[in-house]
């Protein structure tokens, strides 16, 4: 079964919608949008670096986006502003990356694929890594999922609970940064924030409990998955950029529907 593209493709878009819901829903509530993208952006400079030393994609992008999360982290908490540090963050690190891809020998890198995705490409060792890396973020979320919530509604009340909310920011960032190394091979460095918000924007106008969003989210997104591949199938559109547009459609009907409740 495995050996159809198009079925490795679902299974591709289907786990990358199902790891990014957990992170989109926090993402959202935390208004972290920018941070998302400056960790996608810094998955270029990633994918560079891991070429040029022969290493795999995935563990360049990885390690990478793990380094910008802390950067960042620690940049934030000594007293910049977090959108000044996001923003040079994520356009630095985008144009080191464009920069580092330019001195790779060799044929040329078929950039067009890490910045919009090539999920048609899917393989089953990328498969392997897209579920596998779900998986791992699935259960990270699912054990401080209460801790996680609580810091986001108020640090004060974490403190009272015994949490310490500069953790779990710091176990929030670092999942993102390995759902932004799986999502990367499906939607690209570019789209993956859209990814990460847009179905938990959608489904938060029907959400009343953190639990209903994250199904919510998980569901839209899987939606949004299926129907940008049909899109792509049928019209013949690039399928990265047809999953973003099938989750914007998603969202305008949501917040249509839900301004008329």
């Amino acid at each position: 079964m495995l050996d159809d593209f198009l079925v490795r493709a679902v299974l591709a878009a289907v786990g990358a919608a199902l790891a990014a819901a957990p992170l989109g829903v926090f993402v959202v509530w935390r208004r972290m949008a920018y941070f998302g993208d400056a960790t996608a952006h810094a998955a270029v400079l990633g994918v560079a670096l891991a070429l040029a030393m022969s290493a795999p994609v995935f563990a360049g992008t990885l390690v990478v986006a793990l380094a910008m999360a802390l950067t960042v982290a620690r940049l934030a908490g000594r007293g910049y502003g977090a959108d000044m540090v996001l923003g040079v963050a994520a356009h630095g690190a985008l144009a080191f990356g464009l920069v580092a891809v330019s001195f790779l020998q060799g044929p040329r890198l078929d950039l067009e694929a890490y910045l919009f995705g090539d999920i048609l490409a899917v393989g089953k060792a990328d498969l392997a890594v897209i579920w596998g890396g779900g998986s791992v973020v699935a259960v990270l979320i699912g054990w401080r999922w209460q801790a996680l919530v609580t810091s986001t509604v108020s640090e004060d009340l974490a403190f009272a609970a015994g949490i310490d909310p500069k953790r779990e920011r710091l176990i929030l960032m670092l999942a993102l940064a390995l759902v932004v190394a799986v999502a990367l091979k499906v939607v690209g460095a570019l789209l993956i924030g859209a990814l990460l918000i847009i179905p938990a924007a959608a489904a938060r106008p029907w959400s009343r409990t953190p639990e209903v969003m994250l199904a919510g989210t998980a569901a839209l997104g899987v939606l949004s998955a299926l129907g940008g591949l049909w899109g792509a199938w049928v019209l013949d559109l690039p399928a990265g950029p047809a999953v973003v547009c099938a989750a914007a459609v998603l969202f305008a009907i949501s917040a249509v529907a839900g301004g008329r409740r």
